[in-house]
């Protein structure tokens, strides 16, 4: 995303030279000739643009103080930094308190002046993604905390602004990495349940043998190892909100326990004597269709019912590619600030490339693929080779350095000239880099971008020999 600066001074060669340091490199620049045409800027419609103000401090019609106690009530967030020659600690502690974020001495130079921008902006969008995240473990996310503004999103998001307003049970389905838990903290953020505890379930990561005792809880003694009473995900999230993801991975023993409890609005602890009243809204999501699991014999019809009384469908990725460029702008912001970089946004064959993207993985995989990107980025702009395995895997030529320091391709087209499968080009990938880092798994893993425990299962999977 491209930062809009305003520079505020009466000097027009101050102005000048401002706006060409901030041009050249790569933010847009609005100019306002003095106090009161600032302020009326900042009162119009264009003030929303701005994203940082330069601001003199000197001016004679009115001065920088002004300005600051007019524009900040507006825009509190807003990052203003002001440039005078009047550096008496008196002056800088007076700009300080009126909120400013930094102060720096006239004439100043580009680099002082550019590392203090880059720095309020880091800031502001890192305060953004502290209370972002704050309002969700507090359990009050809300729906102008997610991105996506296409067509099917608006009308998935209305549907679930819809659901907010009562206590009604939610079913969440789409693919894998569309951001139904988002979703699901939104709805509660955004309803009489709001603050109160969000709790979470992965149905298809809780082994076999646990699944009853952490949903359902167990007393002392129950059984082997239970050293201690727990209280289970249905008593934590009494009063709040249960998540219930993957829902379609529970067996069918629970799902009759799960209907229990949603019928009688009681679970029975293992090893308890008697059952322990819970009152919870159930948000429950599924990467499968369940109506196909009912029909062919995999998921209990009454509880289907019980759970799909407000369906809610998220399109995938694929099918709102206006959403691909806000969603890339958030995660670059993210991302660079997080770790340090000064990457602002993406040149124009990278954004075409990521729209062309059919991306399986929806925001999921969008985002881990702008975080390595980021990571990887050595300057101001992602381009198109800091997506190389997205690239190759639309049959793009993206050069790849082998075991012996040369280059090489790894080809996106088969001998019929088809586009070859992503698992097939993900294999290629894996033996290049194992042969690259000579079988040095750790490396091998840490260069992919991806977890040991993954690497292996992939080895296992695609049966990659691999020299021990």
């Amino acid at each position: 995303m491209v930062h809009t600066v305003l520079i505020i001074d009466d000097d027009p060669t101050q102005r000048r030279l401002l706006e060409a340091v901030v041009s050249r490199h790569g933010y847009n620049v609005a100019v306002a000739k003095g106090g009161e045409d600032a302020v009326a800027f900042m009162k119009s419609e264009a003030g929303n643009s701005i994203d940082l103000i330069l601001l003199d401090l000197v001016m004679p019609d009115l001065d920088g103080f002004a300005v600051l106690q007019q524009v900040k009530p507006r825009y509190p967030d807003l990052p203003i930094i002001v440039l005078t020659a009047q550096s008496g600690i008196d002056v800088i502690v007076k700009v300080m308190q009126a909120g400013a974020v930094d102060f720096i001495p006239k004439p100043a130079s580009p680099e002082r002046l550019l590392v203090s921008m880059e720095n309020a902006l880091k800031m502001i969008v890192l305060s953004g993604q502290v209370s972002r995240l704050t309002r969700q473990v507090d359990g009050r996310m809300q729906f102008d905390d997610l991105v996506g503004g296409s067509a099917a999103m608006t009308a998935t998001l209305d549907l679930a602004r819809r659901a907010a307003s009562s206590n009604i049970p939610v079913l969440i389905e789409g693919e894998s990495g569309v951001g139904k838990e988002m979703i699901a903290r939104a709805v509660q953020g955004s309803g009489e349940r709001s603050g109160k505890a969000f709790v979470a379930v992965n149905c298809g990561a809780i082994p076999e043998n646990l699944i009853e005792s952490i949903l359902f809880g167990h007393e002392k003694g129950a059984f082997t190892g239970a050293n201690e009473r727990h209280a289970g995900k249905f008593q934590e999230a009494d009063g709040g909100t249960l998540f219930l993801d993957e829902i379609g991975e529970l067996r069918q023993d629970m799902q009759v326990k799960l209907l229990r409890a949603l019928q009688e609005g009681e679970v029975d602890p293992v090893g308890a004597r008697a059952p322990v009243k819970v009152d919870i809204r159930l948000i429950s999501a599924s990467n499968r269709d369940l109506q196909q699991q009912v029909e062919d014999g995999n998921f209990r019809e009454d509880l289907y019912y019980r759970l799909n009384v407000f369906p809610i469908n998220v399109p995938p990725l694929r099918e709102r590619q206006e959403d691909i460029a806000p969603l890339a702008a958030h995660f670059i912001a993210k991302m660079a600030a997080t770790e340090g970089k000064a990457v602002r946004g993406l040149s124009g064959h990278a954004q075409a490339l990521l729209r062309g993207f059919d991306w399986p993985g929806n925001v999921r995989q969008l985002e881990n693929a702008i975080f390595r990107a980021v990571v990887l980025c050595d300057g101001d702009e992602l381009k198109l080779a800091d997506f190389p395995q997205i690239a190759m895997s639309m049959g793009m030529e993206t050069p790849t350095t082998t075991r012996d320091g040369g280059a090489g391709d790894l080809p996106g087209l088969d001998a019929a000239g088809e586009v070859r499968s992503l698992n097939a080009m993900e294999a290629d990938m894996i033996r290049l880099a194992i042969d690259r880092y000579d079988g040095q798994m750790t490396e091998v893993a840490r260069r992919l971008g991806i977890g040991r425990s993954t690497l292996y299962r992939k080895v296992a999977e695609f049966g990659i020999d691999v020299e021990r």
